[in-house]
C-alpha cells in the first residue's frame, strides 16, 4: 500500500505501458533494484508486445527480502534504444528496520549537564506587538529570549484576542528556513508559537555560523552547533510555560526537516510536551544517512578536506551525541511522523531509524508520492492527532 509492502508474498510490481502508435511495439521491460544505499538487489528484463493504441499491465516480480527502503529504476527499451529511466523508491516493512544505538556512555551525562547549564541560564524573555499582523481574531508578537550560552533565541508567538487558557503549537523550522509567522487567523483556539532558534529564521541574516550549522563548532561536543540549538527547543518550552494564557497540559510540537528531527529531540529532553507531529526529520542515524544521500555528508566532507587531522571516527562519535536515534528512546510523548517516500534529503530509512525506537504510543503516514514534503492532507491528519491527546474532542 502507498509504495511500501507490509510482508505479503509474492512480492510484485505492476507496470502498465501505452502504445499511442499506430503499429504493435515489441519492447523490453528492464527492471534495476538497488537497496537505498545503492547495493544491488536485482535486476530483470521481461520481452513484451502491445498492440497498436492498447495499454497492457505486466505483474514484475521483485526479490526483496530485509526490511528497508529500495531504489527501482524501470527503463522501456524499444528497436534497441532504451528510453528514459523511472527512479522510485519502495519500502518493506519499515517498522522493522534495525539501526542499533551507538550513543557513548556519558550521553546522558553530556545531556543532563547541558539542561542543568540552560535552566541556570535567565531567560530575560519580551515581547513586541506587531499590530499591523494582529487584525484578526489572534494577536501576534516578536518575542526574543536569551539561551543557552546566552544566545538569543525567539520567534512569533500569536494568541487568541479572547481571554483564556489555551493550547500551544510550537512550531520548529527547517535547516537554514527564513522567518515565517503565524497568521492572526490561523489556527483558531490554540496559541502558535514559530520558533527561531540561534541563527537561524528570524537571526539568519549576517548569522556567525555562515549557513553552515550542521558542521558549526564540530571539534568539541561541547561546542556543536546543535548543543546549543537543542536547548533552544526546550527554552522556547519554558517560554511557553510561563506564559499565563497557555495551557501547560496541553502542549503540541511540531515541525518538518531540521523542524522534525528538532520536535523529537525536544521530546527526548524534556517531560511537558503532550503530543508531537515530527515530519520528514532530520539528523537520524547519521553512519546510514551518509552512505544513502550526498548532504549533508558533503558540507562535512568539505570541512574534513580543510581539517585534514579530522577523522570519521572522531567525526561520528561527536554526532553520535546529537544523533535523534540515540534520543528517540527517551522519548514518552504520543507521537505521529510523516514521511516522503521518494525524499531525496531526509531519506525514509533515517526517519524510521528513530520512530521504531519510540516507545510511547506513535503512528506514521507513509506518502508514496511525495518527496522533501508532505501533502495538504497531513495538516488534518496531525489536527486530529492533536486533538485526540490534548482531549480537545
Amino acid at each position: 500500500e502507498n509504495g511500501v509492502f507490509m510482508g505479503e508474498v509474492p512480492l510484485t510490481l505492476s507496470v502498465t505501458v501505452n502504445n499511442q502508435e499506430e503499429k504493435t511495439k515489441k519492447s523490453v521491460i528492464h527492471l534495476a533494484v538497488t537497496t537505498d544505499d545503492y547495493q544491488p538487489v536485482q535486476e530483470f528484463s521481461r520481452k513484451i508486445t502491445v498492440r497498436s493504441q492498447e495499454s497492457m499491465t505486466y505483474v514484475l516480480p521483485l526479490k526483496i527480502s530485509n526490511p528497508g527502503f529500495y531504489r527501482c529504476t524501470l527503463r522501456l527499451e524499444t528497436d534497441g534504444v532504451k528510453g528514459e529511466p523511472l527512479t522510485f523508491n519502495i519500502g518493506l516493512e519499515p517498522e522493522k528496520i534495525i539501526s542499533p544505538i551507538d550513543a557513548q556512555e556519558d550521553f546522558d551525562a553530556f545531556w543532563k549537564e547541558t539542561r542543568s547549564i540552560l535552566d541556570s541560564t535567565p531567560m530575560r524573555p519580551s515581547m513586541k506587538l506587531l499590530k499591523e499582523y494582529s487584525t484578526g481574531k489572534r494577536n501576534v508578537y516578536y518575542v526574543e529570549m536569551k539561551s543557552f550560552g546566552n544566545e538569543i533565541m525567539g520567534g512569533y508567538y500569536a494568541v487568541p484576542k479572547e481571554k483564556g487558557k489555551y493550547p500551544v503549537i510550537i512550531t520548529y523550522m527547517g535547516y537554514g528556513s527564513n522567518p515565517w509567522m503565524p497568521h492572526t487567523d490561523g489556527e483558531p483556539g490554540f496559541i502558535s508559537f514559530v520558533v527561531s532558534v540561534r541563527g537561524q529564521g528570524i537571526y539568519k541574516a549576517g548569522n556567525k555560523y555562515n549557513d553552515k550549522w550542521i558542521v558549526w563548532g564540530i571539534e568539541d561536543k561541547n561546542d556543536y552547533y546543535y548543543r546549543g540549538a537543542f536547548m533552544d527547543l526546550v527554552r522556547a518550552i519554558d517560554f511557553v510555560c510561563s506564559r499565563p494564557e497557555a495551557d501547560k497540559d496541553r502542549i503540541a510540537a511540531e515541525g518538518g526537516s531540521q523542524g522534525g528531527a528538532f520536535t523529537m529531540a525536544a521530546c527526548a529532553l524534556d517531560n511537558r510536551i503532550a503530543v508531537a507531529a515530527p515530519t520528514i526529520p532530520f539528523l537520524s542515524d547519521y553512519p546510514d544517512y551518509f552512505r544513502i544521500v550526498d548532504w549533508p555528508r558533503s558540507d562535512i566532507d568539505a570541512y574534513m578536506r580543510e581539517h585534514p587531522q579530522a577523522t570519521w571516527e572522531d567525526i561520528y562519535k561527536l554526532l553520535s551525541y546529537f544523533d535523534i536515534k540515540n534520543l528517540a528512546p527517551r522519548i514518552k510523548t504520543p507521537t505521529i511522523m510523516g514521511v516522503g517516500l521518494q525524499d531525496p534529503t531526509c531519506p525514509p530509512h533515517t526517519n524510521f531509524a528513530g520512530y521504531n525506537l519510540i516507545t510511547a504510543p506513535k503512528d506514521y503516514r507513509i506518502y508514496q508520492d511525495n518527496g522533501h514534503n508532505t501533502p495538504p492532507e497531513w495538516q488534518e491528519v496531525r489536527m486530529e492527532f492533536f486533538k485526540k491527546h490534548l482531549k480537545l474532542d
